[in-house]
């Protein structure tokens, strides 16, 4: 599956965006998360949504941003931003939970990945 991601872009504090990621196929059998990384920085974990429907999020974006998905386009509706969330925001879909919480033991050679979208925040 190729991944790719739009909606990133600039936004004042308190402001809102909405993040999609257009998949080449359908999105049903894969789950999906949300990765965001700063320059010089470790990649974060920031959404991720199972098969059967259930979301997860970190606790830095949990009831400020809404993962989602529709036939082939994983959306991130963030609000609510702070200059925190200020990063470069990709998609990823594997064949396996992505464990958001727990970044350090995901294998990322087995994910597909976007080429990210970023998002600032001032």
């Amino acid at each position: 599956v190729q991944l790719v991601e739009s909606g990133g872009g600039s936004v004042q504090a308190g402001g809102s965006l909405r993040l999609s990621c257009v998949a080449s196929e359908y999105l049903e059998n894969y789950y999906l998360a949300w990765f965001r990384q700063i320059p010089g920085g470790e990649r974060e974990g920031v959404a991720a949504l199972n098969r059967d429907g259930t979301a997860v999020y970190v606790p830095s974006v949990k009831g400020r941003f809404t993962i989602s998905v529709a036939v082939d386009t994983l959306s991130l509706q963030m609000t609510n931003l702070t200059a925190d969330d200020t990063a470069m925001y990709t998609c990823a879909a594997g064949m396996s939970p992505i464990r958001v919480d727990q970044v350090a033991g995901i294998a990322f050679s087995l994910l597909r990945l976007g080429q990210g979208t970023q998002v600032t925040v001032s």
